[in-house]
Parts: structure tokens; C-alpha cells; sequence
């Protein structure tokens, strides 16, 4: 099975966090706007990617280290932040 090449995630969001700054300064023509949008959607289906490649992950440790009883072991992610 060939490597798959990932972005670093940590990364991804740093350049995403600049363009948005980029977007939200005014100083971008309509063109360049929009060129900047479209790269902000690629990084964050990127970055969605890598977090829901991570859950995945988490989930197969969790499974493996507790094999009796694996619906205990494994915990949902909740969205929500009930803080």
C-alpha cells in the first residue's frame, strides 16, 4: 500500500488563518477574493479530512486496546460544546 501524501494539518490551518485575515482586510480586488475563498474551501475540506482521518484512528486504538467490550470503549465525537 503506497503512502498517502497529507498535508500537515497544523499548517493547513495556519494558511487558512491568513487568508481569512487576507479576506477580512478589504485590500483584495473581487478577482483575488474569490481566488482566496476558493483556496479557504480546499484547506478546510483538508483540514476535515485529517480530523476525521484522526477520529478513525482513535477509534481503532480504542477498539484494539479493550477488545471485550468495544462499544464501551469507543466514545462519539460531539460537535457541540456544552460548556
Amino acid at each position: 500500500m503506497a503512502a498517502k501524501k497529507t498535508p500537515n494539518f497544523e499548517k493547513s490551518i495556519e494558511q487558512l488563518e491568513s487568508l481569512v485575515d487576507a479576506l477580512e482586510s478589504g485590500d483584495l480586488s473581487l478577482e483575488d477574493s474569490l481566488k482566496t475563498f476558493e483556496k479557504g474551501i480546499n484547506l478546510t475540506r483538508q483540514c476535515q479530512q485529517a480530523l476525521s482521518e484522526a477520529e478513525q484512528k482513535v477509534q481503532i486504538l480504542l477498539q484494539n486496546n479493550n477488545g471485550e467490550n468495544t462499544e464501551e470503549s469507543v466514545v462519539d465525537f460531539d460537535d457541540s460544546d456544552d460548556a
